[in-house]
């Protein structure tokens, strides 16, 4: 099975499940470690996503293609 890149609602599903199944206390030890491991994983997709965006949308392209700041301050 091909390994597809996780969308950012797909991960952050996935780790709101995962925060529910350990929540309940009824999960093993040792899936309970698994789970948390991927929990950490699927937190830091989502971070590192959220901060990709961030960047690019204080960002604003000029009439010549050049990428620069945007500047809010003088906003």
């Amino acid at each position: 099975m091909a390994n597809k890149k996780k969308t950012f609602e797909e991960s952050l599903g996935e780790l709101e499940k995962i925060v529910q199944r350990l929540e309940t206390g009824d999960v093993p030890l040792e899936e309970a470690l698994a789970q948390f491991k991927e929990g950490i994983e699927l937190s830091q997709l989502c971070q590192k996503t959220l901060s990709e965006a961030e960047t690019t949308l204080t960002k604003m392209m000029t009439t010549d293609g050049e990428e620069v700041n945007f500047d809010t301050e003088g906003a």
